[in-house]
């Protein structure tokens, strides 16, 4: 009797045992292909990023290209073999300084006028690209993206296009192929399954060899016929090409796992959405079998070893020692987490002495080339001073021995126009030295004046009036009065530029004081504005002048200085009927009352 009794009793210890231990390891596995999920949907954010990064380096070029003269010129003057010349080695030497496979130019007919590999034999340089998306998509909306296999070079690329608008009507379309081949070869050496698949589901770029160019699932009629019209993927069988999966399109959703080549996998999926891509990872579930196998066994065992033994204080031991362990783990994280967080500050404090660093010496470079584009009513300033001292020495030497009255005349003059060579080399000297970064109360008048000795010979030199309004005194404002000078100079030297065509160029400064700020307007009657470059003017690297000139730094500089001196720089303009540039700083005593309250 008590025999059978512990028979049974082990009998249904045993069946227990199996019991937690079968649902324990169907739970467990369930719950690994849930964290292994949720690690693939985690490294299918970073790859997209990693995608999309090595993508969006390259997007400024169409921009940076669509400025140069030597590019408008090969597309305006076609015929024109130097022109065209000259826009090869251009965007040769842009391919290889920004990492891109290839640049090249296209007309309005999707014939290539230029192009990075010109010397090459499988060069670009005359061929029809009209048939391919990209052309098409940037002749009507602007910019194109497409991935394809070259028709020219046989090598697949993603091809980025931009519209060009330049003047005159001429119209172009500037493409970069950018080659994603490392991405590919970067993806082989990882432990999960990369790929990625255009809208048709079609796979061109994977870690995995054998599915490169294959359909996820059979493709339809109409995505063979879109395929074969664009010749995405020259030389492709899709008529021999097995799909990866089956017709069950739920098996990139659920958390389940798919047979794929004799291989369990599971597989998940995210949209781009921008490029109509997406990107997928798959990796095998063999270890979460093994995972739910041992958990189950574990469970089985511990369940049954708990029935026969019953020894609460194991358990309760056990328990301390899994608080004990998560507290070290907890201070371990703690511990981990502050020494990051400590780097974490170093490197950013770092960041931002090297990007105050470099934001001084872009003023610098900006304050130098506004000197450049002064130099010649400089040269001419100084040098005529000169000529006439010249002249008044000769003339006083001959007369000093008849005529001493008129001798002192001559050499008082000479005097003059020392003292005028002078005050020019002393604005020079004040306006070319870095500024401390101290802000101190300044004069606006003084700056005023100083930026207008400045560019006056650059006034005279191109016949324009320069003007000046400041009735009364100026409250001082907090600021630096280098930096103010370098505002004022560029807006001045914008203005000129822009009355430099004008008969009767007029550029007027005036300056008023209200109670809270002090307003200082340059104002010209040049070629004005539309309403498209007032929203782009504060951006670095914009610039309208035609002939190279400049960085397309200066407004966006100048505001950096007004915004550091708490205040604005606004434009108003119209298409020929000049520009209105609006610099407003508070003043020192208000500014003094805001920060003490």
């Amino acid at each position: 009797m008590i025999r059978t009794g512990h028979i049974r009793t082990f009998s249904f210890m045993l069946c227990l045992a199996l019991l937690v231990a079968g649902l324990g390891g169907v739970v467990a596995y369930r719950v690994e292909l849930l964290r292994l999920a949720e690690t693939l949907d985690q490294s299918l954010t970073l790859t997209r990023r990693s995608i999309e990064t090595e993508i969006d380096r390259f997007r400024y070029l169409p921009e940076v290209a669509e400025q140069d003269i030597r590019i408008s010129r090969a597309v305006t003057t076609p015929q024109d073999a130097r022109a065209v010349a000259a826009a090869n080695q251009y965007l040769e030497t842009i391919a290889a300084v920004s990492g891109a496979d290839q640049l090249y130019l296209l007309d309005q007919s999707g014939i290539a006028i230029a192009a990075s590999n010109w010397n090459t034999p499988d060069t670009f340089v005359g061929s029809d690209y009209s048939f391919r998306p990209y052309f098409r998509d940037a002749m009507s909306a602007g910019t194109g993206r497409f991935y394809a296999i070259g028709v020219t070079t046989g090598r697949p690329g993603y091809f980025l296009s931009s519209r060009l608008d330049l003047g005159g009507g001429g119209i172009a379309v500037l493409v970069v192929k950018i080659d994603l081949m490392p991405l590919q070869a970067t993806w082989r050496l990882a432990a999960v399954d990369t790929a990625i698949a255009d809208a048709d589901g079609i796979i061109f770029l994977s870690g995995q060899p054998d599915w490169i160019y294959r359909p996820l699932f059979s493709l339809g009629a109409q995505a063979r016929e879109r395929v074969a019209v664009t010749r995405r993927y020259e030389g492709v069988d899709f008529d021999t090409a097995e799909a990866l999966l089956a017709e069950q399109r739920s098996s990139l959703t659920d958390v389940q796992p798919v047979d794929l080549s004799g291989r369990s996998l599971l597989l998940r999926r995210l949209a781009m959405a921008q490029e109509d891509w997406q990107v997928i990872q798959a990796s095998p579930v063999a270890p979460a079998r093994l995972t739910a196998l041992a958990t189950a066994a574990i469970l089985g065992l511990t369940t049954l070893a708990a029935a026969l033994l019953m020894q609460t204080l194991l358990q309760r031991r056990r328990m301390i020692g899994m608080r004990l362990q998560q507290s070290r783990l907890l201070e371990q994280q703690v511990e981990r987490r502050t020494r990051e967080l400590a780097a974490e500050i170093e490197t950013r404090i770092a960041a931002e002495k090297e990007l105050n660093r470099a934001q001084d010496a872009l003023i610098h470079s900006e304050k130098m080339a506004a000197l450049g584009r002064m130099s010649a009513a400089i040269v001419h300033e100084i040098s005529q001073p000169l000529a006439a001292m010249e002249a008044t020495l000769a003339a006083a030497a001959i007369g000093g021995t008849r005529d001493h009255r008129g001798t002192a005349k001559r050499i008082e003059t000479t005097r003059g126009h020392i003292r005028r060579m002078l005050r020019t080399i002393k604005h020079l000297k004040s306006f070319s030295r870095k500024d401390t970064g101290t802000l101190t109360p300044v004069n606006l008048d003084r700056v005023i004046d100083n930026a207008i000795e400045l560019v006056r010979h650059r006034a005279e030199d191109i016949g324009a009036q320069l003007t000046c309004d400041c009735p009364g005194d100026a409250a001082p404002v907090m600021g630096g009065m280098v930096r103010l000078e370098q505002v004022l100079v560029n807006l001045l030297l914008n203005a000129l530029d822009a009355v430099i065509t004008s008969a009767a160029g007029q550029v007027e400064v005036t300056r008023r004081v209200t109670p809270d700020a002090v307003i200082v307007t340059v104002k010209d009657n040049g070629v004005g504005l539309d309403a498209e470059a007032l929203t782009k003017i504060g951006e670095p690297f914009f610039s309208r002048k035609q002939d190279g000139e400049g960085l397309g730094l200066g407004v966006a500089i100048s505001q950096s200085i007004v915004q550091d001196f708490h205040g604005t720089l606004q434009y108003d303009a119209r298409p020929g009927e000049g520009t209105c540039a609006t610099v407003t700083l508070p003043r020192a005593e208000a500014r003094s009352r805001k920060t003490a309250a």
